[in-house]
């Protein structure tokens, strides 16, 4: 692991280059975007992109205590990572009879740096049983310990020592949530790192027939998606479609799906009626031209968004087309969440309709800020989590794209590996930092654990990551810009465009030449 301590930093080359780093925060980053974009897209002209990619961030919003997701499961008589593990987490320890097995290859090296060559049973949470499945059938992987970074942090040490920068406003949520969406954790934010992965990729990728953003989210504005040149903004879609005009339809929409049926038909506008004036006067006044910026971009907006909403309306006929019963294949994925990957699954199906090579879905889901009662609204929230992406998997192998599609997790942080009650079923857990994540697809090289699963020792006993208590606040191992850099290289980012996207990457190991990172999971 790389080594960075504040007196190193104060040479003369760190200076300049720290000061180049500030000035980059702000107009620097965003200049170095326009020039990269630029190339780009000057590259794309001679060789363009091809075949389908989409990458879908699933946030788990309020912070995952994921302590209890990837879980030792040995005796603890005979193995000292479970023995750790019933120790540290008391009442809020799961009961490893109950654990969804994974067959953990022999060649894996996510124990190597707290364990040596030991290789301890691990299981699911109870309630993960088909993501178990989908690990032990090399779909889906694990990625141990990751989470915001300034600079390395090579042990507990070193936390305490106040040497290494440390990201700002740890165990905050509001901060935590956007640097994890920005992965520029020193910083204040002014862009998501998805929004500028789309700012670059678009021109290579979806320029020539793209008639939607490449940025599309179910769970309304957030900061992943925020990009700097305002050339590819965010475009909201809510799990039932799209959010149309008001007092435009007649019938149910639940019946016919149309809610301009009122104002529109085959015809054109239903100029007999209310509903069909309105609406011709409406987009009438909207293709004026307007001497004032403001309004001239409200129009732009507004113009965009009904434009949109047909090609989205397109995609979803072409989905209904496919063959595939969405309904049917999420029978068992009713919740918020399951809702969301059905409409991003036929957004997919209709990708055709939406002329983009390139995809990036952001979708969202709230509950994980669980202070109390952790063992059952945790256990809710698995099972949520297991039945849809089960659900999503199965609908992306039906119709086809199962290998064209990648879809992780991130959260807040992790929350603490001890209780805060020794009543099990009042126990919960506080903020927290390093955690463990998912990443699933057919790209996947499933079935195995990256990154370092962390050392479960709290406080100060030999062999503690516990940063600066006694609570069990795991020290990141891998930071969010290497796990994020990974998922952005198979979107097609090459170095120069991963060197703009993230602009703190160079601070940690290099997560593609570093064996030792441990991050070939993609």
């Amino acid at each position: 692991m790389k080594q960075h301590k504040k007196d190193e930093l104060r040479t003369r080359r760190d200076f300049i280059r720290q000061s180049a780093c500030a000035s980059l925060g702000v107009t620097g980053l965003v200049n170095a975007l326009a020039q990269m974009r630029l190339m780009t897209a000057a590259m794309a002209q001679g060789t363009g992109g091809t075949g389908y990619k989409a990458l879908v961030c699933l946030f788990l919003n309020g912070g995952h205590d994921s302590n209890n997701l990837l879980v030792p499961a040995g005796d603890p008589a005979s193995d000292s990572v479970r023995s750790d593990y019933e120790t540290g987490r008391g009442v809020l320890a799961l009961p490893r009879a109950t654990l969804q097995p994974l067959s953990v290859p022999a060649t894996t090296k996510a124990f190597t740096k707290y364990y040596g060559s030991a290789l301890p049973p691990m299981g699911l949470h109870p309630n993960l049983a088909d993501l178990a499945t989908l690990f032990n059938d090399d779909k889906l992987a694990v990625l141990c310990n990751v989470g915001t970074l300034a600079y390395p942090v090579a042990s507990r040490t070193a936390y305490s020592s106040g040497q290494v920068p440390l990201p700002t406003q740890l165990y905050s949520h509001s901060d935590q949530q956007t640097q994890w969406q920005s992965s520029v954790s020193d910083k204040p934010f002014t862009s998501g790192w998805g929004g500028r992965a789309a700012d670059l990729l678009n021109a290579s990728y979806n320029a020539t027939n793209s008639k939607v953003s490449m940025s599309v989210s179910l769970a309304g504005i957030n900061s992943f998606q925020v990009g700097t040149s305002g050339q590819v903004t965010q475009y909201v879609v809510q799990s039932t479609g799209t959010v149309p005009l008001s007092g435009f339809s007649s019938v149910s929409d639940t019946t016919d799906n149309d809610p301009y049926d009122g104002a529109i038909n085959a015809s054109g506008y239903r100029l007999d009626r209310d509903q069909g004036r309105r609406l011709k006067a409406f987009e009438d006044i909207m293709r004026l031209t307007h001497a004032n910026l403001h309004e001239e971009e409200y129009n732009r907006v507004v113009a965009r968004a009904r434009a949109t909403e047909g090609t989205i309306g397109a995609a979803l006929t072409a989905a209904a087309a496919s063959g595939v019963n969405f309904d049917t294949m999420f029978t068992n994925a009713t919740t918020s969440l399951g809702q969301q990957l059905k409409m991003i699954a036929k957004l997919i199906a209709g990708r055709t309709a939406l002329g983009n090579d390139r995809q990036i879905f952001f979708c969202q889901v709230g509950g994980y800020d669980t202070h109390q009662t952790l063992l059952a609204s945790h256990g809710n929230l698995m099972s949520e989590l297991n039945n849809s992406l089960k659900a999503f998997h199965d609908t992306l192998v039906a119709l086809g794209v199962w290998d064209n599609v990648v879809t992780f997790t991130a959260s807040d942080f992790n929350r603490t590996f001890t209780a805060n009650n020794t009543d099990s079923t009042k126990a919960g857990s506080d903020h927290a930092w390093g955690g463990h994540a998912l990443v699933m697809g057919g790209a996947v090289h499933g079935g195995d654990l990256y990154g370092h699963f962390p050392s479960l020792k709290t406080g100060t006993a030999t062999g503690s990551i516990d940063a600066g208590s006694t609570r069990g606040r795991w020290i990141p191992s891998t930071s969010v810009d290497q796990y994020s850099s990974v998922l952005a290289s198979w979107m097609g980012a090459g170095s120069s465009e991963l060197a703009a996207i993230f602009p703190n990457l160079g601070r940690f190991d290099d997560p593609f030449a570093v064996s030792s990172a441990n991050l070939a999971f993609l």
